[in-house]
């Protein structure tokens, strides 16, 4: 999010006509658009938007930095030569720096005060990342879900588009440079060469941009590589501007700027999250947004009059207060939804935008304004940055240590049969231990006792708590296999699944080794073992890489000859049915059954014997987020499951039955009288809302090993 720098092109003032004067020497139709962006971007994030591709006007900041710092870097270019890197990056920390480190560090604070412990360490190891300005390569390496609603987001996941403008304003100076150097040596033009440079930038950026966004939709959202072409049009456009606009006039500057502004809004409207983005699709707002920026430029006289509108007083004031309501409005909004424990009420989103308003206006009068005018030599200047840096590092371990020290709680002990006489209905409890753990844990909760003190994972691990795969973690083909279990065992054992696959593989590995089982674990996450065509997890396209990853599986099967094949896994998304798109769960639910009886037909050919293992019931709430708050109890993480998710597991055990396999329900280890204890004894079953924790996963070792006949088999 690029802080508001504006190029000094020459206006001319109107106020004697009476009308609001235009401010010498700055382009107030360009606040007026980053007023309309950074509002557009509020409204979205606050789930207030008629439109559901608020996120495009990111894109409108980065065209609009492009364009602005390249225009002032050949400025600089003309006057003295070349570009001083010393006093750029001294601009840079003056706007930068002093209101991102404020920001961070209240974020910080309340974080700690207000977020579950798990949110609140995660933020602490975010805000050291904002720091360096590597926020984007922290959640691109942690395959954050920008769009993700099931999952507590961070606090500082904004600051990923920041992190990417100053990544790209590490390269753009010493390219102007390479270009200044290289007109001088060959005595040209530089904003021909700089032209070149940056032409081949863009177009490399834009080419990779295309591949990614649909290869690693996830990576791809977040990277400066997929990026760099949107900074990249600005920058050429404010090159090639005063030959674009010379021979236009004030009317066609106005229907240029509208038909500008039409293209973002129709950007806005027409792409949505499982858009491939930002791929091609977001030439849409870049070009609208550069043609904004074009239409204004190089004029002297009164200003066109799309560009009166856009500089009318509110928007400019939005506009000139950008970037402190860029940097405060997402934390506000995060940590008051997450602290409340649900989407914020009509009533509870008015105040927090007041309270963004109210902090930014503070933030831009008393921290930007001040360092922006400060009088430090540009060396001196640069001392912010190391500055900034240890503030933030000294805040994040503050708020580590509190946040560790709030996990130290009474010594409550684990749930166990004995200490309880009966199960949450009142019933008996049953004599498989493992069944009547979860009962006796499902009473604990009902009735509200304390969280065990010594949980297994501990709260902080459930994040990055899954099964390991060795060497086999299929994603891209080629693929191979990897032989587990007991290496040297007689039979064989094949898991087909998705990642609701996987996260038995710490049962079936102890199972494996106890009965003399080699085991092979072919499981892709998002890829349901069902014969449906999934939808990419991603993106409204057939996932082409699921079907033949299915297909590779089977031709495995088929050479294993394995003595067991066990299928299990979710479903997808959505699937392609006749070219269509198919979303609604009521219709998935019968290609499911049908996807998983034709599962089952495939392998028996091969196998031994099959064995459909049903899904693990859906939870409704995060464990780290009930788990996590401050004061809770058992009962504040005891859920009912999920029905839809039921309803597949229901046609898994149809399609087993109807071809006569063996059908394992899994329900009874995880729920009781209707409600699904986020503890048993002292594990946490689950580290979100659909797989298990690799702890439950081995403690159910036993159990599933029964069901499968084959725990103790000589």
């Amino acid at each position: 999010m690029p802080p508001s720098q504006h190029p000094s092109t020459p206006v001319r003032d109107h106020g004697k006509e009476g009308r609001q004067p235009q401010r010498r020497g700055f382009r107030d139709d360009i606040q007026g658009v980053r007023a309309l962006a950074v509002l557009a971007i509020m409204l979205y994030h606050a789930g207030l938007s008629p439109y559901p591709g608020g996120f495009v006007t990111l894109d409108v900041f980065f065209v609009v930095s492009g364009f602005l710092i390249t225009h002032l870097l050949l400025k600089e270019v003309d006057r003295d030569g070349s570009v001083s890197l010393v006093k750029f990056y001294a601009r840079r920390a003056r706007r930068i720096l002093p209101a991102a480190s404020i920001v961070t560090v209240a974020t910080l604070a309340a974080s700690a005060i207000w977020l579950g412990v798990v949110e609140a360490k995660d933020a602490a190891t975010d805000a050291l990342w904002t720091a360096f300005f590597a926020a984007n390569i922290r959640f691109a390496s942690e395959q954050t879900d920008y769009f993700a609603q099931d999952t507590a987001a961070s606090p500082f996941q904004h600051f990923w588009s920041l992190a990417v403008e100053e990544q790209f304003y590490l390269v753009l100076p010493l390219l102007v440079v390479l270009a200044a150097w290289w007109a001088a040596r060959r005595a040209g033009s530089v904003r021909a060469r700089a032209a070149i440079v940056l032409g081949t930038m863009t177009v490399v950026s834009l080419a990779w941009s295309v591949h990614a966004s649909t290869s690693s939709p996830e990576t791809a959202y977040f990277s400066t590589f997929t990026r760099t072409w949107e900074f990249g049009v600005g920058a050429l456009l404010a090159i090639i501007a005063p030959w674009l606009v010379r021979p236009l006039g004030a009317r066609d500057r106005s229907l240029l700027a509208a038909t500008g502004l039409a293209a973002v809004v129709v950007a806005c409207f027409t792409v949505t999250e499982e858009t491939a983005f930002p791929g091609y699709v977001a030439l849409l707002p870049v070009l609208g947004t550069g043609a904004i920026m074009v239409a204004g430029a190089e004029w002297s006289g009164r200003p066109p009059l799309v560009q009166r509108m856009l500089g009318i007083a509110p928007l400019r004031w939005v506009g000139d207060a950008s970037y402190s309501l860029y940097l405060w409005h997402w934390p506000v909004f995060l940590v008051a939804s997450q602290h409340v424990g649900r989407d914020l009420s009509l009533r509870g989103t008015a105040a927090a935008v007041l309270v963004t308003f109210a902090l930014s206006w503070a933030t831009y009068r008393f921290v930007e304004t001040p360092f922006r005018t400060l009088s430090w030599s540009p060396v001196r200047t640069l001392r912010l940055y190391p500055a900034s840096v240890g503030i933030v590092l000294a805040a994040s371990l503050v708020a580590g240590f509190v946040v560790e020290r709030s996990l130290v709680q009474d010594d409550a002990p684990p749930i166990t049969v004995a200490s309880q006489d009966e199960g949450p209905t009142g019933e008996e409890l049953s004599d498989d231990p493992a069944v009547a753990l979860v009962q006796a844990s499902a009473r604990a909760a009902e009735d509200g006792e304390p969280i065990p003190s010594d949980l297994e994972p501990g709260l902080l691990d459930l994040k990055g708590d899954k099964a390991d795969l060795g060497e086999c973690e299929y994603g891209a083909a080629p693929w191979k296999l990897c032989r587990r279990g007991d290496t040297e065992g007689e039979r064989t054992l094949v898991l087909l699944g998705n990642s609701h696959g996987r996260h038995w593989v710490p049962a079936l590995e102890r199972i494996a080794e106890r009965a003399g089982y080699r085991a092979y674990y072919l499981v892709k996450s998002a890829c349901t073992p069902a014969r449906v065509e999934s939808l990419h997890p991603k993106l409204d396209e057939p996932f082409d890489e699921c079907t033949d990853f299915n297909r590779w599986a089977l031709n495995r099967i088929a050479r294993l000859e394995p003595d067991l094949v066990v299928i299990t896994g979710s479903a997808p998304r959505g699937i392609v049915v006749d070219g269509e798109v198919v979303k609604d769960r009521d219709e998935i639910l019968p290609a499911m059954g049908q996807g998983f009886a034709d599962a089952i037909a495939d392998v028996q050919p091969y196998a031994g014997r099959v064995a459909v293992l049903g899904d693990a019931p859906k939870r409704q709430r995060e464990p780290a987020d009930c788990l996590g708050r401050r004061g809770a109890t058992l009962a504040d993480c005891a859920d009912e499951p999920v029905d839809s998710a039921r309803q597949v597991t229901l046609t898994a055990r149809d399609a087993a039955q109807d071809a006569g396999v063996d059908w394992v329900d899994p329900q009874r280890w995880f729920c009781a009288g209707g409600l699904c204890p986020a503890v048993v004894g002292a594990t946490i079953t689950m580290r979100d809302l659909g797989h298990l924790t690799t702890a439950y996963s081995e403690q159910l070792a036993e159990p599933l090993g029964r069901e499968l006949g084959l725990w103790g088999r000589d």
